[in-house]
């Protein structure tokens, strides 16, 4: 997805879309995925729906193995197209995105660098993502001091985060989008004020990029993470960390290996050093179908004006709440439109159930906790939206279980 070369906005209805060149249409863009012909997929915030690019990405790895063996030479090079293709996306450089397993993995390196001396406090939120969130509150035992900023009726604001963060304060994690009911966080003012108080910020941006336009220096955030699961189109097993360039570490990463190496091929059982870009936050061999998989999704979406994405994905991010709460339905993600990311979630008395109840239609939604969230793309269209509508329905009254 082309960075836009101005400041992003929430004002989803501005004609930003103007000035960029027009990519592929919704409609031309969900018949690269297959499957979409019968199934709706509603669960981008757990797995993307599978494409044609990624099934054949795929099958290219186990060409690769079949035909050459271990080809290194074309397996490194594909996972620096990756990390090429991630930067790109979110406005940064090549060098400022280090290859990690996880969003917990980077969260960990990040973690692992600093020093809680002076400035022991970490502040986080309840919206973080629970495994992010574990591996700020394992720095308890390094001496950290952990806070979270409330959630108000499935929200944050920026002021809560104003209140905890303070000349103690050492990080500050903010996701772009809730896990939980898709509400969008206002990184941007918690990052800005930070930064005035000394603080380095940490942004998880998961259950954003793809569909949200991001852009690391208008963000000005020290660190990102992302994964390429979800919203990204790939799979499992990659995930990428941002490092501001020319950020210097209290301590080098407690996490490496040869790839974390100036020359990871230098095979040296008795030297250790750190390059000075954010591939000094690498460690072992990185998955290399997973970055198969990573450039296959990048691809795609790099040929989308991530804003007319973000107004498509908005706009049936209304039609859909609209309808459910005209249904009755308690709906759990906000329903001001501006504060609504890519995620309209519904609670239920048993998720799982309802879930079940359609997959068995094949509609794939993705139950967390006490709701059942139904995450939009920009391969969905309303037909989708409709489809649900009706499942939905049938299910309140053939099973007559309420919301």
């Amino acid at each position: 997805m082309r960075t836009a070369d101005r400041e992003p906005t929430r004002d989803i209805n501005t004609a930003q879309e103007d000035t960029l060149t027009a990519g592929p249409t919704p409609a031309q863009f969900r018949q690269r995925f297959p499957a979409l012909r019968e199934t709706v997929h509603l669960a981008s915030c757990s797995h993307g729906a599978l494409s044609d690019a990624l099934a054949g990405a795929l099958a290219e790895f186990q060409s690769s193995i079949l035909e050459h063996g271990a080809p290194w030479g074309t397996w490194m090079g594909r996972v620096e197209q990756a990390r090429a293709a991630f930067a790109a996306l979110i406005g940064a450089e090549p060098d400022e995105v280090a290859i990690v397993s996880s969003a917990s993995h980077g969260a960990y390196q990040v973690a692992s660098t600093q020093l809680f001396g002076e400035r022991p406090r970490i502040v986080t939120t309840d919206l973080e993502f629970p495994s992010v969130a574990h591996v700020w509150l394992a720095q308890r035992a390094r001496g950290a001091e952990v806070v979270h900023v409330p959630a108000r009726d499935g929200i944050v604001v920026a002021e809560d985060y104003a209140r905890l963060v303070d000349e103690r304060t050492a990080l500050v994690s903010v996701p772009l989008v809730s896990y939980a009911g898709g509400a969008r966080l206002p990184a941007r003012d918690v990052v800005a004020f930070a930064r005035e108080r000394g603080a380095r910020t940490v942004v998880d941006a998961y259950q954003g990029a793809g569909v949200e336009p991001v852009d690391v220096r208008d963000l000005d955030c020290d660190y990102l993470v992302c994964g390429a699961l979800k919203y990204l189109l790939g799979i499992s097993g990659i995930a990428f960390l941002y490092v501001r360039g020319g950020l210097r570490d209290a301590e080098p990463p407690a996490q490496t290996g040869w790839f974390g190496r100036v020359d990871p091929f230098a095979f040296d059982p008795r030297a250790i050093d750190y390059p000075a870009t954010a591939r000094r936050f690498e460690s072992g061999t990185p998955s290399v179908p997973s970055a198969y998989g990573a450039v296959a999704g990048l691809g795609l979406l790099a040929a989308l004006d991530p804003y007319a994405v973000q107004r498509h994905v908005a706009g049936l991010g209304a039609v859909l709440d609209a309808e459910l709460r005209a249904m009755g339905e308690r709906i759990t993600s906000p329903a001001d439109p501006a504060l609504r990311g890519p995620m309209v979630a519904v609670r239920d008395a048993d998720p799982e159930a309802l879930a079940g109840f359609l997959a068995a239609r094949r509609i794939v939604a993705s139950p967390r906790g006490q709701a059942v969230r139904l995450s939009l793309h920009y391969y969905n269209d309303e037909s989708d939206v409709h489809r649900l509508v009706d499942a939905l329905r049938a299910y309140r009254g053939t099973c007559g279980v309420g919301p």
